[in-house]
């Protein structure tokens, strides 16, 4: 597991009337009216047309109000995220809640798409 002990910001985004297929659509006319060939389209491109293209891709989306669905929320940029849900509502979410998902957090083993090694014994 990474250490984040010397991490000392965070970048929160907060979206209101946002969808994550829209914002890939939008991504994709932007590249074609900028005129990139067909395989010059990569991931990479992508990445920076979309409306989080100077950020970094997320590393924890914390889901408010009990709800345990992605509702179309960076899809993209989700790709290997990790994800907690609180019952509190956003009103309500506080310094507390925050908290316990960063706790909670500290504990998740990020593979980035890796398969976890067997343990010993297992196979």
């Amino acid at each position: 597991m990474a250490s984040a002990s010397h991490n000392d910001r965070i970048i929160l985004n907060v979206a209101f009337n946002y969808g994550g297929r829209a914002e890939i659509v939008d991504a994709v006319q932007h590249i074609m009216r900028d005129g990139h060939p067909p395989e010059a389209v990569n991931e990479a491109l992508i990445s920076q047309y979309l409306y989080t293209g100077d950020l970094p891709d997320a590393d924890l989306i914390i889901r408010t109000g009990g709800e345990y669905r992605l509702s179309n929320f960076l899809i993209w940029q989700a790709a290997y995220a990790e994800y907690y849900a609180t019952p509190a509502f956003w009103p309500d979410f506080d310094e507390a809640e925050l908290a316990r998902a960063l706790l909670e957090y500290s504990h998740r083993d990020r593979r980035f798409g890796k398969v976890a090694p067997a343990a010993a014994g297992e196979g």
